[in-house]
């Protein structure tokens, strides 16, 4: 204990002395010698001469290490500077703790490492602008470039939060998902060894069109506009469909109506499958709507609508749901606007494999379009504590990104993941989730086209 003791202090008093001092020598080597309370440091004989790289008494550590930045064109050495207190050389024994790498400066003019065309160095997952999963962005709203700017799958933000009956904030949610996004690509499952990013499809980021947070009706109705004309663009032709497909980060979930209303354009009635810890097929009249019309449209009520206008198919589902019901025929109205439900607690009983089996039977055809939205509420407040409407006793996120990818072979059309509230956050990991359920969702989008 004493001479572990004896050990830490000296190296201690190695390293004071080594920020306070110069290099002298950097290519002599030591080793410890323990004996008792005694430690002595011995060299090694065999110095390696190093030419290029060799540090002497007129270059100082500065220089060293970064004169490259501090070039003049005289080349004048830092060190030069008689205005100031030359370092002191140091020892055999101190000069080992320095850094002594020769670090290869590119040419001044060699940016591929900048610009993206290579990876020279780590840190790629913090340049450019933040889109998501570093997808590069696209101009997605001008009627004038749909049949030439062609992709395949767009990621689009809806900042909108205005329909919500709890916590607000979600019209940061886009953003937040995006950064919590950024180590996503380029990588590879480790589960399937899938990476849908460098794959067939030709995936971008549209943005965020402007919603107003003033009138629900403009805004909804912009994210309409927005997601119809992201799917009146053109595809690459590696798709065996016609239109792009979509993925939305939210905003509330009232943002669903207007998404699926644009896919239903493209496709016909829609097979929904709804996570989430509440119905949201809520009657408007018990919901919002018997104070006044304006707030029968919300994220309570959206899926209501949704079957109204004819925009859903009758083999829709829920999974997660555990919220309590605001009224005793609240399951009927549910069975009659065409859903079913997989409660929270049923992955207990069946498992993830029971659950993923029991979706998959209820949406029957694998040709059917599908549109799977994810309330990150669909998970228990310790993974996504910055939600809407927080409820105990949700699903883990490893449980529903499970669920999710086996999901596969489902032909998924669009999706989204909404009521990220990054006010309400702690370290991102909200966001963290949601960026990963949206990777799990755009890539059974990928999967299936590899078909």
């Amino acid at each position: 204990m004493k001479a572990s003791l004896t050990v830490i202090l000296a190296f201690i008093k190695l390293t004071q002395l080594a920020s306070a001092a110069a290099i002298a020598n950097p290519d002599v080597q030591i080793s410890l010698n323990i004996d008792g309370d005694h430690v002595s440091v011995d060299k090694n004989d065999n110095e390696k001469k190093v030419e290029k790289s060799q540090l002497n008494s007129n270059r100082s550590l500065l220089d060293y290490m970064f004169g490259f930045l501090m070039d003049n064109e005289a080349d004048m050495s830092i060190a030069e500077n008689k205005n100031k207190k030359q370092a002191l050389p140091l020892s055999d024994e101190l000069s080992v703790l320095t850094m002594q790498d020769d670090y290869q400066v590119p040419d001044k003019d060699d940016l591929r490492d900048i610009n993206g065309s290579s990876v020279l160095y780590r840190g790629g997952e913090f340049g450019g602008l933040v889109s998501f999963a570093h997808l590069p962005y696209a101009n997605c709203y001008d009627p004038a470039v749909f049949d030439d700017e062609k992709f395949d799958i767009a990621v689009v933000g809806a900042p909108f939060d205005t329909g919500t009956s709890y916590r607000p904030g979600t019209r940061f949610g886009p953003t937040g998902i995006r950064m919590g996004s950024r180590r996503l690509a380029p990588a590879y499952s480790v589960y399937s060894g899938f990476n849908p990013y460098s794959n067939w499809a030709k995936i971008v980021d549209c943005g965020d069109p402007p919603v107003t947070p003033l009138d629900n009706r403009i805004a909804l109705d912009q994210i309409y506009r927005a997601e119809r004309a992201i799917r009146n663009h053109k595809t690459t032709g590696k798709s065996k469909q016609k239109a792009p497909k979509v993925f939305t980060l939210g905003g509330d979930h009232t943002i669903t109506l207007p998404a699926v209303k644009a896919a239903y354009e493209k496709y016909g009635k829609i097979s929904v499958i709804h996570f989430d810890s509440h119905l949201d097929t809520w009657n408007p009249y018990y919901f919002g709507g018997n104070i006044t019309s304006y707030q029968a449209m919300n994220h309570g009520t959206y899926l209501h609508w949704a079957h109204e206008k004819g925009y859903l198919s009758d083999n829709c589902i829920h999974a997660a749901i555990r919220g309590p019901y605001p009224g005793p025929r609240d399951v009927q109205h549910d069975i009659d606007c065409g859903f079913d439900r997989i409660l929270a607690r049923d992955i207990d009983k069946i498992g993830a494999d029971g659950i993923i089996k029991k979706i998959k039977e209820r949406i029957g055809s694998t040709d059917a379009p599908v549109y799977i939205t994810v309330d990150v509420d669909s998970m228990d407040p310790a993974f996504t504590p910055a939600t809407g409407t927080v409820e105990p006793g949700g699903w883990s996120s490893r449980e529903l990104l499970t669920v999710l990818d086996g999901l596969e072979g489902l032909n998924v059309v669009g999706g989204d993941v909404v009521e990220v509230s990054p006010p309400y956050d702690s370290a991102e990991i909200t966001s963290l989730a949601a960026a990963q359920v949206a990777d799990s969702i755009i890539s059974l989008m990928v999967l299936k086209e590899q078909e």
